[in-house]
């Protein structure tokens, strides 16, 4: 038996023997029957869990393959080595085995939601009902489907871009069934939900890839090193990052710090965050020894840490399965359906003090704010290192636009947007028309390619070569190509508020997550391509920039006209659940939000018209002193000019008769 095979089952063991312990600790192992109330065994008592378990194994495993394939690995010119194939065709039956457990869960699921053994509901219409009808079941349906999608197209993958996309395409699977749990439940759902998608992400990476990096070097495959290496660089920030949500979940979920040794969630949460520690020392000791020791040519050490940092991680699955088996524990609420809703308790009558003080701390804007304002200084600060000159006013733009972004999302125009449509229209402007405006106007990708180091092999990709691929690509070419991205800008507004998708997206945490995000990406692809300073595949001139400005933003206008006009009120199920009773009718703050959506428009064209006089003005006295360098160095004038001196002066002998 190889030492790859050894390491999968020990691997796969101490998983199934964290489960059982935690299943046990957690009371779920042998729960009490009651008489009279239905009970579905102990088969599907254990057949859940266990299928759960193998479901998000190897979920974790496709990860890790994609991972190593795409990144992890070198690669010629996107192209993917024979080691990196391997693995994607390895993914590809990772997938199909994660597909199956999936269905295996929902088979389960079914059984243990009407308290069935597993014969008597092996009906096509009651598994039908479930996984189409049921929150959980349409979640664990979506894993079977984007898992077989995966296993197919996974089959065809020959380059570091398909991979990259069946990447993120395998972390967004990963998603639905977890988030259907517990974390729909808690009392601070949007804290829990963010914090449980960042905590999935981080760990899949991290566990998957040191998974598959410990059969890498178990196998003897070559480019150890480099691998070893680059996921030492990502294994830091994937522990951060499982730290900082694993915190931000428990917070969500606990009411009392007590709650950690006096219930079984909290108990199994602490076994959790000692496997954590552990593994964080682990890692600390492999960047200080072993990386060092595999450079200097000896595998064999680094090869029995990462082995046994392997049946830490896959235990620590194991253990979070369990956890998520448990209930945590109950805490008193409001009973408030407003406070079910969004979270926090209706706010007070509208105030001015009220939007600038009653911030709301929310974790997934928060992180995308700090990575925003931490990488643009980061690579700010290594440019001024280097020598090189920076724009300060490209540097005051980004940072007024990530301010921007932290006050519309953190702050009391946040929580008032959720109850009232005319502040939520004044949150929908400013992150579509005005912070993408000074974001674009920080030239990241510019910054970013001036910043990072070209790739140490020839023909590798790495961070830099990877944003000059995209910045090529033929998605980027469509998406970027003005009347595209015009069409996206004006277009997703109507769909957005004239559709349900408004009030599906008010109702849902994630829901409102991507329509956030919408509005941000949206409007930084259209100001990107009328006023962007960065290298892109269609450059406008000058005045066909003008012409697109004032071709769009009418639309804005139509769209505000058409809101005041309506006699119905958009999405009113969400709003007359809410109860408030302060203020204006939701009639009449429709109407407002349709007259501020009338007039915003004018701020965002101002800004604009400024930055496109600028810029073309500095273009213009750019190619003047191109000129003048090109005549001094040839010793020749401007041809444009003599020639139109020339002009002149046959109008002038003409004039004269002569």
């Amino acid at each position: 038996m190889s030492r790859a095979v050894r390491l999968t089952l020990a691997a796969s063991a101490a998983a199934i023997a964290a489960l059982v312990i935690g299943m046990i600790a957690g009371g779920r192992a042998f729960p009490r029957i009651i008489p009279g109330l239905p009970d579905s065994g102990a088969v599907v008592r254990w057949g859940l869990p266990l299928s759960k378990l193998l479901m998000d194994s190897a979920g974790v495993v496709t990860v890790g393959l994609l991972l190593m394939a795409a990144l992890l690995l070198p690669n010629d010119k996107g192209v993917l080595g024979k080691s990196a194939l391997d693995y994607v065709k390895a993914a590809s039956w990772a997938a199909l085995v994660w597909a199956g457990s999936a269905f295996l869960a929902i088979v389960f699921g079914v059984a243990e939601s009407i308290g069935r053994t597993v014969p008597q509901i092996l009906e096509r219409t009651i598994l039908t009902s479930y996984a189409t009808q049921t929150t959980q079941g349409v979640a664990l349906t979506l894993v079977v489907l984007f898992g077989v999608a995966i296993a197919l197209f996974s089959r065809g993958a020959i380059t570091a871009g398909a991979a990259a996309g069946l990447l993120v395409f395998a972390l967004v699977t990963l998603l639905p069934a977890p988030l259907t749990g517990h974390t729909s439940s808690s009392p601070n759902h949007d804290l829990a939900t963010s914090s449980v998608s960042l905590h999935l992400l981080s760990l899949a990476l991290w566990v998957g890839g040191l998974g598959v990096l410990a059969l890498h070097a178990l196998r003897k495959k070559p480019q150890l090193d480099v691998v070893a290496t680059r996921f030492s660089r990502m294994a830091l920030w994937c522990y951060a990052g499982v730290g900082l949500s694993g915190l931000f979940a428990l917070v969500a979920r606990l009411g009392a710090l007590s709650d950690l040794w006096v219930s079984e969630y909290g108990l199994l949460a602490l076994a959790k965050i000692v496997a954590f520690v552990l593994l964080g020392y682990v890692g600390y000791w492999h960047r200080q020894r072993t990386l060092a020791d595999l450079r200097a040519g000896k595998p064999r050490a680094f090869t029995r840490l990462a082995g046994g940092e392997t049946l830490l991680m896959f235990a620590t699955v194991g253990v979070a399965v369990a956890l998520s088996r448990t209930p945590p524990p109950e805490y008193a609420v409001p009973a408030d359906r407003a406070f079910e809703l969004l979270g926090f308790p209706l706010p007070p009558p509208l105030t001015l003090a009220g939007i600038f003080t009653m911030w709301w701390f929310d974790l997934f804007f928060a992180v995308v704010a700090a990575a925003l304002a931490g990488l643009y200084g980061v690579g700010v600060i290594r440019l001024l290192r280097r020598g090189d000159h920076w724009s300060w006013g490209r540097t005051a733009a980004w940072y007024i636009g990530v301010a921007l972004l932290v006050f519309s999302t953190q702050s009391g125009l946040a929580r008032y947007a959720k109850v009232m449509f005319d502040i939520h229209m004044i949150e929908h402007m400013t992150l579509s028309m005005v912070v993408p405006i000074f974001l674009v106007l920080g030239g990241p990708v510019t910054l970013a390619l001036r910043a990072l180091k070209p790739a140490a092999r020839r023909g590798d990709r790495g961070p830099r070569e990877w944003i000059t691929t995209i910045l090529h690509s033929r998605f980027t070419k469509v998406v970027t190509h003005p009347l595209v991205a015009t069409a996206i800008f004006i277009t997703s507004t109507y769909a957005l508020y004239f559709t349900p998708l408004f009030e599906s997206a008010m109702n849902e945490h994630l829901g409102h997550i991507w329509m956030t995000l919408h509005f941000l990406i949206s409007g930084s692809l259209f100001f990107w391509v009328i006023i962007g300073v960065d290298p892109g595949p269609h450059r406008l001139p000058y005045v066909w920039r003008l012409l697109m400005l004032f071709v769009t933003m009418p639309f804005h206008a139509f769209f505000g006209i058409a809101l005041m006009m309506m006699g119905s009120v958009i999405a009113s199920g969400w709003y007359e659940q809410l109860g408030r009773t302060w203020g204006d009718t939701l009639l009449q703050t429709q109407r407002d939000g349709g007259a501020i959506a009338w007039g915003f428009g004018e701020i965002p064209t101002l800004i604009v018209l400024l930055a496109i006089a600028v810029q073309w003005y500095k273009d213009d006295d750019r190619q003047a002193r191109r000129a003048d360098r090109r005549a001094d160095r040839t010793g020749a004038g401007d041809p444009e000019l003599d020639s139109y001196n020339d002009y002149l002066a046959r109008l002038n002998r003409a004039d004269k008769g002569e």
